[in-house]
C-alpha cells in the first residue's frame, strides 16, 4: 500500500471517519481537477543563463560507457601541483557542458586535486537518447549515467583507492547527494544550489495555488502541507508515467548520507529559496559533519560570482579537510598516446 493510502485510510477509520471521508473526498476532487495542472507546470523548464565552458589544452577527452550501450562524454584535468591529494568528480549544472567545470575547480586543480567532469545523456556533447527529455529534476536515467562516469574513475589506472570527492552545482549537487548516499567510496560532497523534489514542490504549491486552483475558501494556510504533497506525488507519477522515467527522492538519500557535507546557497535565490535548501539541509542528520553557508545576495547558482575567492577558499578547505588529509600521495599519471592511459604506481 502505498504511503500516502495509510494517511488517508487512518483518518477514514480513525476516531473520526467523517472528518476522513472529508478529507478523502477534497482530494480526490482536487486530484481529479487539478493534477494534470500541477503536472504541466512541474514539467515547465527553468530560463537561466546556463554556463558553459571551452575546451581546456592538456585536458584528457574522455568517453564513458553507459550500462545501456551509449557514450558519455568527459572531461579529466589534473592538478599541476607535484602531487596530488585527490579527485574531484564535479556535477553539471541542468543544461551546461563539461568545461564549465573550469570556472568553479581551478582553486581546487591549484590546490593539488584532478577534477572529472562528465556529461549526461542529452547534454553536452554526449549521446542522444530520443527516449528521453530531461528535466531539472533528478531521474533514474541520470543517476544511472553518473554511476558509470563514478565506475571510471574508480576503474581508472590511477585511481585513488580511498574513493573520491564531489562537488556539485544545481542538479548536479542533487545528483551527487544520490550518489553519495549508495557508494561510501565518495568520501564528502559539496553542493550549491542543490535541491530536492519534494521540499521544492509542497512550497511551491503552497505558493501558487490560488493560480491554479480557483476556489472561494481564501486563505489556504489551514491546508497541511502533507495535502499539497499528496496532490504533487500524484503528478508527478503522472509526468513520470508519460515520460517513462523515475524521479528520484533527493531527500531521502540525503537521510543515508553519513559523509561531511558542504551546502552552499544563494542569499537571493528565489528559485529555490534559502528555506527550501535549508529544509533538505536538515534531513543530513547522520552526516559525519554538515554546514549550510548561505551568500548573502546570490541568486541561484551565482554564489561564486558573489562571493569570489571567499568561495573558492572555503571550498578547497572543505576539500583539504575531508578529502585531501587522508589521501595518499600519488605521482600525476601521464598518458601514453591519445586516447590511452598510461599506470604509474604510487610513490
Amino acid at each position: 500500500m502505498p504511503e500516502w493510502l495509510w494517511w488517508v485510510t487512518g483518518f477514514v477509520f480513525g476516531p473520526v471517519p467523517v472528518t476522513g471521508l472529508a478529507i478523502l473526498g477534497f482530494y480526490l476532487y482536487y486530484r481529479r481537477a487539478y493534477v494534470e495542472n500541477i503536472a504541466r507546470i512541474f514539467e515547465e523548464k527553468p530560463l537561466f543563463v546556463i554556463p558553459r565552458g571551452n575546451p581546456v589544452g592538456g585536458a584528457e577527452d574522455i568517453r564513458v560507457p553507459t550500462a545501456d550501450g551509449r557514450s558519455l562524454r568527459a572531461c579529466y584535468l589534473k592538478t599541476p601541483a607535484p602531487d596530488r591529494k585527490g579527485v574531484i568528480l564535479f556535477g553539471l549544472e541542468f543544461g551546461s557542458n563539461r568545461w564549465s567545470c573550469t570556472q568553479y575547480c581551478g582553486r581546487l586543480l591549484d590546490a593539488g586535486y584532478d577534477v572529472f567532469a562528465c556529461e549526461l545523456r542529452n547534454q553536452g556533447d554526449s549521446d542522444r537518447d530520443p527516449t528521453y527529455d530531461p528535466l531539472q529534476w533528478a531521474t533514474d536515467r541520470d543517476l544511472a549515467d553518473l554511476r558509470a562516469a563514478v565506475e571510471y574513475l574508480h576503474d581508472r589506472p590511477d585511481a585513488d583507492p580511498a574513493g573520491i570527492g564531489i562537488f556539485g552545482i544545481s542538479k548536479g549537487g542533487s545528483l551527487g547527494l544520490l550518489i553519495a548516499a549508495e557508494d561510501r567510496l565518495v568520501r564528502c560532497v559539496c553542493t550549491d544550489g542543490a535541491f530536492g523534489t519534494y521540499t521544492t514542490l509542497v512550497p511551491y504549491m503552497r505558493k501558487w495555488v490560488g493560480v491554479v486552483i480557483k476556489s472561494r475558501v481564501g486563505d489556504r494556510r489551514w491546508v497541511p502541507d502533507w495535502f499539497y504533497g499528496l496532490l504533487g506525488l500524484a503528478a508527478i507519477g503522472k509526468v513520470e508515467k508519460r515520460r517513462r522515467v523515475e524521479f528520484l527522492s533527493v531527500e531521502r538519500a540525503v537521510r543515508r548520507l553519513r559523509q561531511p557535507v558542504l551546502m552552499i546557497h544563494g542569499g537571493a535565490d528565489t528559485y529555490i529559496t534559502p528555506e527550501m535548501a535549508g529544509t533538505l539541509f536538515a534531513e543530513a542528520k547522520r552526516a559525519a559533519g554538515k554546514e549550510l553557508w548561505v551568500v548573502p545576495g546570490a541568486k541561484h547558482n551565482q554564489s561564486l560570482t558573489v562571493a569570489g575567492d571567499v568561495y573558492s577558499a572555503k571550498v578547497v578547505a572543505f576539500f583539504d579537510r575531508h578529502l585531501g588529509a587522508a589521501a595518499p600521495v600519488r605521482t600525476p599519471l601521464v598518458p601514453a598516446a591519445a586516447g590511452e592511459l598510461q599506470s604509474v604506481e604510487a610513490k
